[in-house]
């Protein structure tokens, strides 16, 4: 859902409660479209996230780590330059729309004390964060061209422009009487002429005003006298913000659906979870979202050239299986040379078959040989002799070019898996390096000086009983997983598809039934069958092995059980995370 009026409304609100008069102590930038300011205030520091993604554009203060870049983008440098250190005066919101507004002050080159705004606008694929100075841009997070767009442009040294004002009252500050006057010339659902009539109402807040002011959840505007309802409307929208915590919508496997400010009644209560303040909230929906949109969009390149190369390899491997089926027949032709040889004075002259008793059958049966009228019995013979053996030349290289096909469709689903779970970029580079080791992508040059990329690392659960599991996120770490673990550690992995590998340190002795439980479901869950049930293998380290000169993360392993699991998404949120 994106971010409405009404939930900017309660961020701003706590935003102006704690932000005025702090300082702005460090500026980064994880993202393109995304910023952190530090803010030195009164209660201490806090960090400020301002999102200008199209999909998930939002301000909060946020409690959530990110990683940045080595250098950092020259919007950020610029943002250093002209609020480092400045002193925020105030947060506001224009109108109850999706647009936030903070002004700053600071200090200029010539030491003069000069205010500046930071415009963040919440509105799409037209989402932008833009430093404002005089009434010109000094710079947008997403630069605006012409071509773009002949309304707004966003570049340096332009007058800013304000977002276009819609013909909408402003819920926050406008009277019972506006309301009543403006509700008397709608018609039509109550909670779209609310939308319309209201600022900063999106369709699940729309409907839930509706059904408070009400009492029904399919009213319309023709069945409410505007004179009684403008009134109540505004007697509700003055109690915003004492109608309870922010809350996280949650489905049924419990991922995260909405952000709410309140409560709502039109939503099940038990899918609620309540927050102490809109900050925890935003980040509990959308901190994996903005992951796993952030994920999808650096790896789409590299996702479609694996799927590519997946399907020029599974056409392969059915012209191959095709040859293979092909070339079963020349046992059949070597046996047919053999029978014209052994009984050619049995072939009239000029004929196109022949039927000969089959010695080479148990029963002995009779055999019809096509022939070729314009060769002789001999010819014909040594024409079924060259067919053998080709084929059987053929039939060794298919088999060959098979067994190298179905290693390389191992590799590139395993590639494919390894990039659904990715969460950094050094993640996704390790998924590269292990297609290039592959012979699937050509090396990447070096560059000179650049540095030396991190290893990434698997994810880390602790059990109910306490013990550290551990998850591989894509081969590498899989194979760096399975070679660390000690000999009476449980591996898990599940049963004849791509998925991560899972070491329960459990040391010696049988693993705690709740602690095997959790990493049954961790490797079903990070399995190609994600959502399924799922046949997971379990066996002790000191029965896995890597056999020589195969990919890394592949193993062979016995003295294994198998248990089939199912898993949901909410399942493992749930679990603990281990630092």
């Amino acid at each position: 859902m994106a971010m409405d009026g009404i939930m900017l409304s309660a961020v701003v609100s706590e935003l102006q409660a704690i932000l005025p008069q702090g300082r702005v102590d460090k500026v980064t930038q994880p993202e393109k479209d995304m910023v952190i300011l530090q803010v030195r205030t009164l209660q201490g520091t806090v960090r400020l996230l301002m999102s200008a993604s199209p999909d998930t554009a939002r301000i909060h203060l946020t409690g959530e780590s990110f990683v940045n870049p080595p250098d950092a983008p020259m919007f950020c440098m610029l943002m250093r330059k002209h609020i480092g250190g400045a002193r925020i005066l105030s947060v506001r919101q224009p109108n109850c729309d999706r647009v936030c507004v903070i002004t700053l002050e600071g200090r200029d080159e010539m030491g003069d004390v000069k205010q500046k705004e930071l415009y963040l606008e919440i509105m799409g694929r037209h989402s932008n964060l833009t430093l404002v100075s005089d009434g010109r841009i000094v710079d947008a997070a997403r630069h605006v061209s012409f071509d773009m767009s002949r309304v707004r442009q966003a570049l340096p040294g332009l007058p800013f422009v304000p977002p276009p004002t819609q013909d909408k009252l402003d819920p926050l500050t406008c009277s019972a009487e506006n309301i009543s006057a403006r509700l008397s010339t709608e018609k039509g659902s109550l909670d779209k002429v609310l939308s319309r009539v209201l600022s900063g109402l999106g369709a699940s807040t729309a409907r839930e005003v509706a059904l408070r002011v009400t009492g029904r959840s399919c009213a319309t505007a023709e069945d409410e006298d505007p004179a009684v309802l403008g009134p109540r409307l505004r007697s509700f929208l003055d109690r915003l913000s004492s109608l309870g915590p922010p809350c996280v919508m949650r489905d049924e496997d419990g991922l995260g659906r909405e952000v709410l400010p309140f409560p709502f009644l039109s939503l099940p209560d038990e899918l609620q979870q309540r927050y102490p303040d809109t900050g925890k909230a935003m980040d509990a929906y959308y901190t994996g979202r903005d992951l796993r949109l952030r994920m999808e969009q650096k790896n789409a390149s590299l996702r479609h050239t694996v799927r590519s190369a997946l399907e020029r390899s599974e056409k392969k491997l059915a012209l191959q299986e095709e040859e293979v089926s092909q070339s079963a027949r020349m046992d059949e032709w070597r046996v047919w040379g053999e029978l014209l040889t052994a009984q050619a004075y049995l072939i009239p002259k000029g004929a196109d078959s022949v039927t000969v008793r089959n010695y080479y059958d148990e029963d002995n049966d009779l055999v019809t040989i096509p022939l070729d009228v314009a060769l002789s019995p001999a010819q014909n013979a040594q024409k079924y002799f060259r067919r053998y053996r080709k084929a059987r030349s053929a039939m060794s290289l298919a088999k060959e070019q098979r067994e190298k096909t179905l290693r390389e469709i191992s590799v590139l689903e395993e590639a494919l898996e390894d990039l659904g779970k990715s969460e950094t970029e050094d993640e996704i580079r390790e998924v590269r390096a292990y297609l290039t080791d592959n012979g699937i992508l050509k090396p990447q040059p070096v560059r000179k000086g650049s540095r030396r990329p991190a290893v990434s690392r698997p994810h880390r659960y602790l059990s109910p009983d306490g013990l550290v599991i551990l998850v591989g996120k894509n081969s590498m770490q899989n194979e760096r997983l399975t070679h660390d673990a000690r000999g009476d550690d449980l591996w898990l992995h599940a049963k004849d598809m791509p998925g991560s590998h899972v070491i329960l340190a459990k040391g010696p002795g049988e693993a705690p039934k709740a602690s095997l439980e959790a990493a049954l479901k961790l490797a079903a869950f990070y399995s190609k069958g994600r959502g399924q049930r799922v046949s997971v293998d379990m066996t002790e380290r000191r029965y896995v092995k890597k056999p020589s000169g195969t990919p890394a993360g592949f193993v062979t392993y016995t003295h294994q059980s198998t248990v089939v699991v199912s898993c949901t998404e909410g399942e493992i949120r749930s679990m603990k995370e281990a630092p």
